[in-house]
């Protein structure tokens, strides 16, 4: 099959290549999917540049991607969860890092694999994994609910736009920080859009007086601005700075979840969640999708369609 690999560390892309690696094996409880999308997510290229070297084992040549979105092509030993032709989508973190979804095919483990809703297309399926379960594990953190307010920092990204979706979905009230660019975009999926930078907290606090009671940060560095808008009794989670759990916050790192996806798919089929796809890009262009994310300019998810 073809895949997108690199050979080694690297905080850019000159060790990233696309050529012909064998097939992978099919073991029990297994799925093998023909891959028909794979989100790009920033850990892909931190992962890359061996930022997680000192958490996860890396095995060289490495296939990135840990978002898939497929067609099973064969079942392995003992999986009646699944069968030729299904279509599925999965989170396919391993725990080894290896072998990625940036590929024609990819193994995943059977209780990480949900069915493909109907209501996404191939790029909006590939392109929910990893940031729907971040925001689903993160809102479930923060049990969100009807009488909550809830305040997202950097709302139009991908974990961002999707947690929106899912707490509007729960009831809950939302404001979402995103450049103007984005306001509209944020308004069409039912936040009330706020700017970035100078007088911030100020801005937060216009629109809820006593404070916000949960805050998702996906962006870090907000820490301060969290503690400043959060009402007394107020939690808080971050994706992206662990300092949080020394201000009685929490840490959020997803977990692959089949079952978490199965009630994504439920939301995307009610026609409560969508995906924004900002951009696709061939096998080959694996490299200028890891350009375009690292710019953090994103509004929603880029994907790679094989």
């Amino acid at each position: 099959m073809q895949a997108a690999t690199y050979s080694g560390y690297s905080a850019d892309n000159s060790r990233l290549t696309v050529g012909e690696v064998p097939d992978p094996k099919v073991g029990p409880g297994q799925v093998l999917i023909e891959v028909r999308a794979a989100g790009v997510n920033p850990v892909d290229w931190k992962v890359m540049a061996g930022g997680l070297d000192a958490m996860m084992d890396t095995v060289f040549p490495t296939i990135p991607g840990w978002d898939v979105a497929g067609v099973v092509r064969a079942a392995g030993p003992d999986t009646p969860e699944f069968t030729a032709g299904d279509e599925v989508m999965a989170y396919a973190r391993k725990d080894v890092v290896q072998a990625g979804t940036f590929a024609q095919l990819v193994t995943v483990s059977a209780r990480d694999v949900a069915r493909k809703p109907a209501a996404l297309d191939w790029p909006q399926a590939g392109g929910l994994p990893l940031a729907g379960l971040t925001a689903l594990r993160s809102l479930d953190a923060l049990r969100v609910g009807t009488r909550d307010t809830l305040l997202i920092h950097a709302a139009a990204g991908g974990v961002g736009s999707i947690a929106v979706q899912i707490a509007r979905a729960r009831g809950a009230r939302v404001i979402g920080t995103a450049s103007e660019r984005n306001h509209d975009f944020l308004q069409a999926l039912g936040a009330e859009p706020i700017a970035y930078g100078d007088g911030l907290t100020e801005r937060v606090r216009a629109l809820a007086p006593d404070g916000v009671t949960t805050v998702l940060d996906c962006i870090g560095g907000q820490l301060e601005t969290t503690l400043a808008v959060l009402a007394p009794g107020g939690r808080h989670v971050s994706i992206a700075d662990p300092a949080v759990t020394q201000h009685g916050g929490r840490w959020i790192w997803v977990r692959p979840d089949g079952a978490g996806l199965a009630e994504l798919a439920y939301l995307a089929n009610r026609g409560l969640l969508t995906v924004e796809v900002a951009q696709t890009f061939g096998l080959t262009d694996v490299a200028a999708a890891f350009d375009v994310s690292r710019t953090g300019r994103v509004r929603g998810k880029l994907v790679i369609v094989p």
